[in-house]
């Protein structure tokens, strides 16, 4: 009981929206949305029904005295939970139990909940910032891009609210900042940054440099390179690697903190309809081995494998309406924890649908998931 202890102990610490005496405790709600939507709840309707249907095993957590409120009153006090306050306390207590270890590739990247829009009231989808952590499988945190504003400003802010430290951060093309680099170093991390035409004079000297050296096989400079190839259902992937230290004449380096290495992925792939070449350039505050780099780089659409992906077509959550108040916000962090919580449960020898399918038919499986037991 020791985990759920401090899970309800957490939830308790949560401040209470409503004026006066509420009939329902706020604990109850928040731990009754937390059961549901890992047992496959995607809404306020379906949320109430199943705390309904496991009255009997609430009452063994939590005091059920004054039953369960309405769908309605699941909706708005969902709403009205301040976000900024609610997913950092779950935050906290399920990464508690998961130490960032040396070098583990967080990966950070965007995501557009694309059904929060609002025509009635002109409000935009929501766009979420995760990180990632792919060793473990778990998000680590996420924030929510202003609607004046953009990924490059919404990522320092999550970097402050999660602990990266000993990691390598990895961030696409858009994330490839001066300062996003510089947060990154002293929050004690190393990144791996792709390197796009928004950074032209980086770019085009990091695609030179290369250019130059794969002339003659790297043979006026050392290089840490690894190779690999794929083949599944007729396609064939072949996929190079290189990093070098940076060079001392590399044009705008000086402006990147602690930037030590540039590096280059080749992909090539041929398929029945022809073949296609990718090539990607970036620039890492830490060198490393050949195989390293080429795991970072593939490791970072780990978000997309195994968080986005997840959460699109397990928890429907591009098809979600859920738009009003704080709904949007406070349902994506819900869908985010159980997230964490079933991939961490590791009895079940099944997907992740499943899981949540499993935990909803045995209470005994659900006291696996959210309390370790």
């Amino acid at each position: 009981m020791e985990r759920s202890a401090s899970l309800i102990e957490k939830l308790n610490t949560v401040s209470d929206p409503r004026p006066g005496e509420p009939i329902y405790p706020l604990v109850n709600i928040l731990f009754m949305t937390i059961c549901a939507v890992i047992a496959g709840a995607d809404d306020f309707v379906a949320i109430a029904k199943f705390a309904n249907t496991k009255k009997e095993w609430f009452s063994k957590f939590l005091d059920m005295t004054a039953g369960v409120p309405s769908h309605d009153r699941f909706n708005a006090i969902l709403n009205a939970v301040k976000p900024e306050e609610f997913e950092p306390m779950l935050l906290e207590w399920i990464t508690q139990l998961h130490k960032i270890t040396d070098g583990q590739v967080i990966a950070i990247d965007g995501k557009t909940l694309r059904r929060s829009y609002d025509t009635a009231t002109g409000k935009a989808a929501i766009h979420m910032v995760s990180a990632w952590a792919t060793a473990n499988h778990i998000s680590l945190g996420q924030t929510v891009v202003d609607a004046k504003s953009n990924e490059i400003t919404a990522i320092p802010k999550l970097l402050e609210i999660i602990d990266v430290s000993g990691g390598l951060v990895t961030i696409d093309a858009m994330g490839c900042q001066t300062e996003i680099a510089a947060k990154i170093v002293d929050e004690g991390a190393d990144y791996c940054l792709a390197v796009k035409g928004n950074q032209p004079t980086l770019h085009e000297g990091i695609k030179a440099f290369f250019l130059d050296h794969l002339e003659d096989d790297f043979a006026r400079i050392e290089v840490f390179e690894h190779h690999t190839k794929e083949t599944d259902h007729g396609r064939v992937d072949e996929r190079s690697y290189y990093l070098c230290k940076v060079p001392s004449d590399l044009p705008d380096a000086s402006r990147w903190k602690n930037l030590s290495a540039i590096g280059m992925s080749i992909n090539n792939t041929e398929r029945r309809k022809g073949d296609e070449i990718a090539v990607r350039y970036y620039i890492l505050s830490k060198t490393l081995e050949g195989e390293s780099f080429a795991c970072a780089v593939r490791n970072h659409w780990g978000i997309e494998n195994s968080c986005h992906w997840q959460l699109d077509v397990t928890f429907g959550e591009d098809q979600c309406r859920i738009r009003k108040g704080h709904g949007d916000e406070n349902f994506s962090t819900l869908r985010r924890t159980a997230l964490r919580l079933l991939k961490q449960e590791k009895t079940a020898k099944c997907g992740v649908k499943n899981r949540r399918l499993t935990a909803g038919w045995d209470d005994d499986y659900m006291e696996k998931v959210v309390f370790s037991r």
